[in-house]
């Protein structure tokens, strides 16, 4: 199966007996299927060794070490000491698995939890993220890492938990990671969890040899079949299966360290079948949810520009308008304060046969003190305006425009709008404090639709 960019399994287990006829072969195979990279999870002495073994063998495989939940009681001086020096070998990621299991309770609970405290500290003390066995034991497990975590980041591995516990986690900068239970016909909760992470904090792994997923359930895990969690969990979110791919790849690589990240901003990006267009990161507004104080990453997708692009670099950008469903003018910025650079991109794109939308804050006539609507005529197709409050002190508070009257100023450019563009839609984020019941009735009585966006989905 072809895939760009490639996936990353951020949790097997290749050194155990499972593998030990065709190991070579499966890390082929994860290749084959776009696997790029492969992280083994230590979980005791003798499988810390053979994955730092692993690692040193084959170029695409990096491990962890550390001492499962399971295996706690085996935590004495001296293998603290050998996982310090272990830690410091080349290629080693993370310190884990380690955490809690209060399924089985092969370690006593009160050793469990020894051995999980020590082996943070040593992970802070080496500067390395940290990977979370949690089994049964969401209590302790968030109370300890909010009590414990200074400065140190990490996954919570084959994430089992609900909501809430994700929520709580992802508040400590903690990453989520899905395997494969989540394409079972009874994970409906998980699926859930699964659509409900943003972007920047989701992971994937197998856990191979464990959990495998449809439609290979009932047999062996290896980390090529993660390509199958992967488009399950890309429809569930609905995206592609190569967005999903991006996201998390860049998210693999940004907590493990693992290859590069893409080093300048881009222009032009793909989501689904549509092309955005990145063509400023200024913006009138200093919203409290916006993306960009967060993270430089839309999808994957970096967009913290070193310049603003000019006409010419953004069509050589695009190339085709028409192999895309529509071209978006979107980006981490505000595209209306680049309002020649947008008439001469869009009167090019709609030559070619393209089609084109704006995503804006709906500021554009404040931003240039005159009505530029009529100017966008015949070259916009669509208008996606920015409403995201239902009155003005709240736009105030929420948006922090830099622009006086901006709300006012909104709800006459969206009047205004319709005179000149086809398709115009208002949009408002889903916060607290917001009545979208009275956003919807602000939209109603404009004569536009209103369309609820998700909080911390982009794209």
């Amino acid at each position: 199966m072809s895939l760009k960019p490639q996936l990353i399994d951020t949790h097997c287990h290749l050194e155990m007996e499972a593998f030990d006829q065709d190991r070579a072969e499966v890390i082929q195979r994860a290749l084959e299927a776009n696997v790029g990279y492969l992280i083994n999870a230590g979980s005791t002495e003798q499988a810390n060794r053979l994955g730092l073994k692993l690692a040193g063998e084959y170029e695409n495989v990096y491990c962890s070490v550390g001492i499962h939940p399971h295996e706690a009681t085996t935590l004495d001086n001296r293998v603290l000491k050998e996982l310090k020096r272990s830690a410091r070998a080349d290629k080693v990621v993370a310190i884990g698995e380690i955490g809690l299991d209060y399924h089985y309770l092969h370690s006593p609970r009160g050793v469990q939890v020894d051995a999980f405290k020590k082996q943070i500290a040593l992970a802070k003390d080496l500067g390395l993220p940290i990977i979370v066995h949690s089994r049964e034991a969401k209590k302790d497990t968030l109370f300890i890492l909010q009590d414990q975590i200074i400065d140190t980041q990490g996954v919570l591995h084959c994430f089992s938990g609900d909501i809430d516990m994700a929520q709580k986690a992802m508040e400590m900068g903690f990453y989520i990671s899905i395997a494969g239970p989540v394409t079972f016909k009874n994970a409906s909760k998980l699926a859930d969890v699964a659509r409900f992470i943003p972007d920047e904090f989701l992971l994937l792994e197998t856990d191979a040899p464990y959990l495998t997923p449809i439609p290979f359930r009932g047999k062996r895990n290896e980390p090529s079949f993660m390509v199958h969690t992967a488009k399950f969990i890309a429809d569930l979110r609905g995206i592609s299966l190569s967005d999903l791919a991006r996201i998390t790849s860049v998210n693999a690589r940004k907590l493990f360290k693992i290859g590069d990240l893409p080093a300048k901003g881009e222009v032009a990006y793909k989501i689904r079948d549509s092309l955005y267009l990145n063509i400023t990161n200024k913006c009138s507004n200093k919203c409290s949810f916006c993306i960009k104080s967060r993270t430089s990453y839309v999808k994957g997708h970096n967009l913290r520009l070193e310049r603003e692009p000019t006409a010419l670099q953004i069509i050589k950008a695009i190339k085709d308008p028409k192999a895309y469903k529509e071209i978006v003018f979107c980006g981490i910025g505000e595209p209306m304060l680049r309002l020649e650079i947008i008439k001469k991109v869009a009167a090019w794109i709609k030559e070619q046969g393209g089609r084109v939308r704006i995503n804006t804050n709906g500021q554009g006539n404040l931003i240039h003190k005159r009505n530029i609507l009529p100017e966008l005529q015949g070259i916009i197709d669509s208008l996606s305006i920015s409403l995201d409050a239902d009155n003005e002190k709240k736009y105030e508070k929420i948006c922090k425009p830099t622009i006086k009257g901006a709300f006012q100023g909104i709800l006459s450019f969206i009047r205004e709008s319709k005179k000149y563009v086809p398709d115009v839609t208002v949009t408002v984020v889903q916060i607290p404090g917001i009545d979208i019941e009275k956003c919807r009735k602000i939209a109603d009585e404009l004569g536009v639709p209103l369309r609820v966006r998700e909080f911390n989905v982009v794209g």
